[in-house]
């Protein structure tokens, strides 16, 4: 068997991105401002039964590799034992070289577990016995877990209906990570669903204890909502959308088929676009006045495949980078909120590796002296959250902007076992700089570029959150 590849220095190819990483940032705390990590899990401190359990249900990106080799569906989200499933998943992992999942199989199994071997076929049943006798250890429940990482900060993405409950209870602990709310109002700017539209405006109107019966009592009870998140600990907002809305111009007409749908409970709308424009426009002003941060993630095609869509649900691998036009609409919105002065911080998420620049250049236009950094192009997300596509978002907002003022990684992961992509990305960007700093094309000055590589690992998104 080959040497184990996850020695201390992987990524890091040269002395002095070793030094940048195991000096600098190795031992920095975590600040994951945005994943979909379960706010019960972590308050009811839940202990997972099994290695599946914690690692493969729900994991979408495991199962589609899994398809492509012809795995059964029974063998991935079917009512195949969990022991089965995870055997699976074993005999799959040596055919994903090259694939981020290979990396992160087994940083994840070495860092949490402690296991230094190649996960396939042969070693699947001890790597499974070994993983779960340690997760009946109180290290490895989901509070345990948080704290050996080192984890300051969970920003988790809530629909505005949620009670907040379980960040209530962790709150009244003392637990002391913070786990803080992120509102998610996407499912109320889908008018062009009616039927789910009005499922979940009745959800709205149940949590707000407001009757919507028009565009102003829908933002009154959108901001009864953010007022109510507010009061909890939340302060960044997150929206997951295709592109901006190209209109944000809400006519006395729309406004009229809109009461009307609302009194019907059917129906089509006419100008779904213009409606999300507008309500989204209203929020970016609400998130303003609290001084929160906002998110937008663009740019991907959902539920591509109908078939298994409805045979498995969403989110179960069937999504897709899109190819959409981005920048003038980009352009437009923020040009609307920022010439009323109530564009607040903001990140933006992009999918497509061909729109970087378009997204490194579109922020600095809104960069106004306010405060470092205001506006942020997000890491690289989703299907670009792998060392290509780090490195090409690192390279574009060098080249078109300031990477000092970045805020750094998120894991966007519904797994807890996801922490170690924030030390993948510390690693893949010491061994960016290092490298440039032995060509010279960067001062090699330990010191200067130590503090850099710090700030964008962990200083840059404690002050941009004001934590």
């Amino acid at each position: 068997m080959s040497e184990y590849f996850l020695t201390d220095d992987f990524l890091l190819q040269g002395k002095t991105a070793r030094r940048l990483y195991h000096d600098h940032v190795k031992d920095l705390p975590i600040i994951d401002y945005h994943c979909h990590l379960s706010p019960a899990d972590i308050a009811t401190n839940r202990q997972f039964a099994n290695l599946t359990d914690i690692w493969l249900r729900g994991d979408h990106y495991k199962w589609r590799a899994q398809r492509s080799l012809g795995v059964p569906e029974r063998l991935i989200t079917g009512d195949a034992s969990d022991e089965e499933k995870f055997h699976a998943w074993a005999g799959v992992v040596p055919q994903t070289i090259r694939n981020p999942l290979f990396h992160w199989t087994h940083m994840e199994l070495k860092n949490v577990f402690g296991i230094t071997e190649y996960l396939n076929a042969a070693s699947a049943a001890s790597v499974y016995g070994t993983c779960n006798e340690l997760l009946k250890q109180p290290a490895l429940t989901t509070q345990g877990i948080l704290s050996s990482f080192k984890v300051e900060y969970v920003g988790t993405t809530d629909e505005p209906w949620d009670t907040l409950e379980h960040h209530q209870s962790l709150a009244a602990g003392n637990f002391p990570i913070r786990i803080a709310p992120s509102f998610r109002p996407d499912r109320l700017l889908m008018i062009g669903n009616t039927q789910s539209f009005i499922e979940n405006l009745e959800l709205l109107e149940k949590a707000s204890a407001i009757r919507v019966t028009d565009i102003h009592s829908l933002l009154e009870a959108l901001q009864n909502r953010v007022d109510f998140f507010h009061n909890n600990g939340c302060r960044v907002s997150d929206h997951g959308l295709v592109q901006m809305p190209a209109s944000f111009h809400f006519s006395s007409q729309l406004e009229s088929e809109f009461s009307q749908l609302l009194q019907n409970r059917q129906g089509a709308y006419s100008d779904p676009d213009a409606f999300m424009g507008y309500v989204l426009l209203q929020l970016c002003k609400m998130y303003h006045a609290k001084n929160w941060v906002q998110q937008f993630h663009l740019g991907p095609i959902r539920n591509n495949n109908t078939r298994l869509n409805r045979l498995l649900g969403a989110d179960s691998g069937f999504d897709s980078i899109g190819d959409f036009p981005q920048a003038l609409q980009m352009s437009r919105f923020f040009d609307r909120l920022d010439q009323a002065d109530q564009l607040a911080r903001t990140v933006i998420y992009n999918i497509n590796p061909s729109d970087n620049e378009v997204f490194a250049t579109m922020l600095g236009n809104f960069n106004d002296g306010s405060i470092k950094g205001k506006m942020q192009f997000g890491s690289g997300w989703w299907f670009l959250d792998q060392k290509d596509g780090m490195e090409k978002q690192l390279n574009a907002l060098s080249n078109m902007g300031l990477i000092s003022t970045f805020i750094g990684m998120i894991t966007d992961s519904r797994s807890f076992l996801s922490f170690p992509r924030h030390e993948y990305f510390r690693r893949i960007l010491c061994n960016l700089l290092g490298d440039e700093m032995e060509k010279g094309i960067l001062p090699n000055d330990e010191a200067w570029i130590g503090g850099i590589v710090r700030n964008i690992s962990y200083y840059n998104a404690k002050e941009y959150f004001n934590l």
